[in-house]
């Protein structure tokens, strides 16, 4: 009997696609901005139509297979992505002048890479006729069987291959990951939220943000009456989401869906990199790690190391349902004991059936609101 049910939310409830926009001018700016590497500075503004979106996500990630790519590893937060696709083009960049700039390059990847070194990056890389290859990441990385966190390893392979000389500068969620994420973040909340959302203003200013057109993946009446049926039949319901609070909570608010969850169960990006900051551990907390989830069980008010040393599986997993898109949704459940269904409105739609199929999810529904008559079924 299903007591309690855990819902991811981008490709669950939310449309990932702003993200995957966001993702893609992310890498973008990075790649061309005068704030960064500065390859082709006139080619960047801080407003793209849809359509120039839609050229820039298309040739970043490669019709995007870079990022089913990293999805069907267990990869599944957006800023991990990020900063994969980013540090790959660099490590592509930098070995194109590795004969003339060695030393340079040892220099630079022999401690944190920060927004001032890129900017001297993009300084010499300026002196050089360098080519952008979007095309080979999924090549490269597919000679690899590393999954999740895994594939930073690999980068770090992939730059000794390519620079001749070792480095770990990589594997790590350094200064540059932490770069990315805040151009991420620039992009998606925009200038108005940038501040709250990351504790820094913003670098570049002019972006408006796609916080304030989240787009649902069911009408948010049917979702609505969802949450009422599960509530109804005294089924606990929470969030476990790799997106950060702010981008949880205001979209929450804004369709009317908070009333139906007791936030201390919302648990979100924002509880997990507290949680990695309590435990001081290199290791992500992110998913595929069950973190997210036990900490939707137990609550925010919870210990994170209660969490942490939960043997697993969890007493009672049978009773817990989680609903999510991806693979790193499936390999938390699993760890957990829990039961997993798996919705098909993710990035792959679906063509993610035989994925889930093959890592034997226990149900693969057409969408979330397939969620009702499942539980109708679980609770008797």
């Amino acid at each position: 009997m299903v007591k309690t049910v855990l819902f991811d939310v981008d490709g669950v409830l939310l449309s990932e696609e702003h993200y995957f926009d966001a993702s893609g001018l992310t890498v973008w700016e990075m790649l061309v901005s005068k704030n960064y590497l500065g390859l082709a500075p006139e080619q960047f503004k801080t407003e793209y139509s849809e359509a120039e979106i839609a050229v820039i996500r298309k040739r970043v990630f490669e019709h995007d297979q870079v990022l089913k790519f990293c999805k069907s590893r267990g990869l599944n937060a957006n800023w991990d992505m990020i900063y994969l696709a980013f540090s790959y083009q660099l490590i592509y960049l930098l070995s194109q002048i590795k004969e003339s700039e060695l030393e340079h390059i040892k220099g630079w990847l022999g401690k944190e890479i920060t927004r001032e070194t890129l900017l001297d990056i993009g300084q010499i890389l300026a002196r050089y006729d360098v080519q952008m290859r979007f095309d080979l990441f999924v090549e490269d990385f597919r000679g690899s069987s590393e999954t999740k966190q895994g594939l930073m390893n690999h980068l770090d392979l992939l730059a000794s291959e390519k620079l001749g000389f070792e480095t770990s500068i990589f594997k790590n969620k350094g200064t540059l990951w932490s770069v990315c994420e805040h151009v991420s973040q620039e992009w998606y909340v925009g200038d108005e939220n940038v501040l709250a959302s990351t504790g820094r203003p913003s670098v570049q200013l002019g972006k408006k943000g796609f916080l304030a057109n989240e787009t649902t993946l069911c009408s948010p009446e049917e979702i609505h009456q969802l949450f009422e049926c599960l509530k109804a039949k005294d089924v606990f319901i929470g969030i476990g989401t790799g997106r950060p609070e702010l981008e949880t909570i205001q979209p929450f608010q804004h369709l009317g869906w908070i009333q139906y969850f007791d936030e201390n169960h919302i648990i979100t990006a924002d509880e997990v990199l507290k949680a990695q900051k309590v435990v001081n551990q290199k290791q992500s907390l992110s998913k595929p790690h069950p973190f997210t989830y036990l900490m939707g069980l137990a609550g925010k008010n919870s210990s994170v190391t209660d969490c942490l040393d939960q043997r697993l599986p969890i007493k009672n997993g049978e009773e817990v349902l989680i609903v999510g898109d991806s693979l790193a949704d499936l390999l938390a459940a699993r760890q957990m004991g829990c039961q997993f269904a798996a919705v098909l409105t993710g990035l792959s739609g679906k063509d993610a059936r035989g994925e889930f199929e093959q890592h034997q999810a226990d149900y693969i529904l057409d969408s979330v609101l397939d969620i009702k008559e499942l539980i109708l079924t679980l609770i008797k």
